[in-house]
């Protein structure tokens, strides 16, 4: 456990990518792989359910402390984090360092894990206890686990550069084996690293090749014929694997999800063996795709029953073959997968679809058929490079993805709350609304699109125009405008306004424009028409 906890500082103090990888390095290099296992689970982004809340541990921190109620409440309005604010609140001096030391892995064996047989009286006398045998860097980093909420500034791609490392091995090999389910213990780790690469996890996916924003325009990418270009469509990327007779579905999340949609197993049933196709799972009636807020009826639902088939069918659009008769087709080159998932859509039929390649001269007549866009329910085009392999992660060069602008309104900032790890003693997360008549309704929440400077403006200017407090939430005068940009606009029942706005962020803070300058609620649901 200190050797993690030391691991997140050195992680946690420097924003160099080098220095970041060479700590995982020599961390794993280190530690057994029992722990090693963990710290993988954890760097990954996994997550533990949460066993016990922020709120219960600030409660056991005065109940440990003796502190009053008031400085507990205004020292997490402060700090922002419940797990902070509690290893900030017990008292060091008290502290006694135990005798016996224990691992990343007896920690999470021993201790934290079985904590969920436990009453609550009984998780409080141990959590408290451990406390007070921890410095302050280890009591955080406990809460961090206990509440579900660890998190630390590196990405997957960066685990997989430091793993690879350690093995020797080519980082696609450490991508695949990290792909789907699998338990943090030391054989798992041994596999992990085994210089034999043929994996025998019939399930397992493949690592995502994923798209860039094209930013430049597009005729600096060379002539139109070295591309293929079909839609963007706007659903849930996924995998459809077909292996030894059985069938799997994992979404980009690395979720498995084969039960959620049982009409893509009789798709699976009709495929040859040996294949997973990459695409991606839409709502998808006879007149085609449908919006997303149809496909998220079915998001989350363990549950499948007719009404829900009925009310939200789908479909699988099939845009590329990484896989068949069980050979690795990635390294082949983009043109050359198309031909093969083509020839395979073919043999198979309905209900198996493959996303339309788009023709086009030349990159004007690309332009006027992405104008199509909204009209045809999708967010643009998908540029590939006709010679490219499959890769993994996000790779700028081959895949681009060339969206249509954004839709954007003007609204005026109501609530704001603070935000979270770094930024959890600034307002960071805000609540916007339009005019109704002669009222602001909330319509959106957006906490990106500002810089560090505007963020620390806003923060101040928000400490002393509060209006009122709802826990962690501030109502504020209504004064500043902002530019909301965002990708699409559906009818919503669950919200007052009667819209939800799909990807909300800020575009521009709209210092020009004074509170009644604001749009209406009738000029945003104008909007669903587009």
């Amino acid at each position: 456990m200190q050797r993690f906890s030391q691991l997140y500082a050195d992680l946690d103090r420097t924003t160099k990518t080098n220095a970041k990888v060479q700590a995982m390095v020599d961390y794993f290099r280190e530690v057994p792989p029992e722990d090693a296992a963990w710290a993988v689970f954890f760097l990954t982004g996994q997550r533990l359910k949460r066993l016990i809340s922020g709120r219960v541990l600030r409660d056991w921190a005065l109940n440990a402390t003796g502190l009053p109620e008031w400085l507990a409440t205004d020292a997490h309005a402060a700090v922002g984090d419940s797990a902070e604010t509690v290893s900030l609140l017990v008292d060091q001096s008290l502290v006694e360092p135990s005798g016996e030391v224990l691992s990343l892995s007896r920690w999470m064996e021993e201790r934290i894990l079985p904590l969920r047989g436990q009453s609550a009286e009984g998780q409080e006398a141990l959590v408290t206890d451990w406390w007070h045998h921890l410095p302050c860097a280890e009591i955080f980093l406990l809460n961090k686990l206990l509440t579900g909420g660890f998190r630390v500034g590196v990405s997957k791609l960066l685990v997989v550069r430091a793993l690879a490392e350690v093995a020797d091995l080519p980082r696609p090999a450490i991508s695949h084996r990290l792909m789907g389910q699998w338990q943090p213990t030391a054989d798992w780790y041994r596999k992990l690293l085994d210089p034999d690469t043929a994996d025998d996890d019939r399930s397992r996916p493949y690592p995502f090749f994923l798209a860039s924003p094209l930013e430049q325009e597009p005729e600096e990418l060379g002539p139109v014929g070295d591309w293929l270009a079909e839609w963007k469509w706007d659903g849930i990327r996924g995998q459809l694997i077909r292996r030894a007779g059985e069938a799997y579905l994992w979404t980009r999340g690395e979720e498995l999800v084969t039960e959620r949609y049982p009409e893509f197993v009789a798709i699976a049933e009709k495929l040859p063996d040996g294949v997973v196709l990459d695409g991606e799972i839409l709502a998808w009636d006879e007149d085609g795709v449908m919006p997303f807020s149809v496909l998220q009826k079915r998001i989350g639902r363990d549950k499948i029953g007719p009404k829900i088939l009925k009310e939200a069918p789908v479909g699988f659009l099939a845009y590329d073959l990484l896989e068949d008769d069980g050979e690795d087709l990635r390294p082949l080159p983009q043109a050359e997968r198309r031909r093969r998932l083509d020839a395979i859509v073919e043999a198979v039929g309905k209900p198996l679809m493959v996303s339309a390649l788009i023709d086009a001269q030349s990159w004007a007549d690309l332009a006027e058929i992405r104008a199509e866009s909204r009209s045809r329910r999708v967010e643009g085009l998908m540029l590939k490079r006709r010679s490219s392999a499959y890769g993994t992660g996000r790779q700028r060069g081959d895949w681009w993805k060339w969206k249509i602008d954004p839709l954007t309104i003007d609204a005026v900032m109501i609530y704001a709350q603070a935000g979270s790890g770094r930024r959890a003693n600034l307002f960071t997360d805000y609540t916007f609304a339009v005019w109704k008549e002669d009222a602001l309704v909330p319509i959106a929440k957006a906490y990106s699109g500002l810089d560090d400077g505007e963020i620390r403006e806003l923060d101040r200017w928000i400490r002393r125009n509060t209006i009122e407090r709802f826990g962690p939430v501030r109502s504020v005068t209504p004064h500043h405008v902002f530019e909301l940009a965002f990708e699409g606009i559906n009818a919503s029942t669950r919200h007052k306004s009667g819209v939800a706005l799909r990807f909300p962020r800020i575009a521009r803070w709209r210092t020009d424009k004074k509170p009644a300058d604001a749009d209406t609620l009738e000029q945003v649901k104008a909007l669903l028409d587009l």
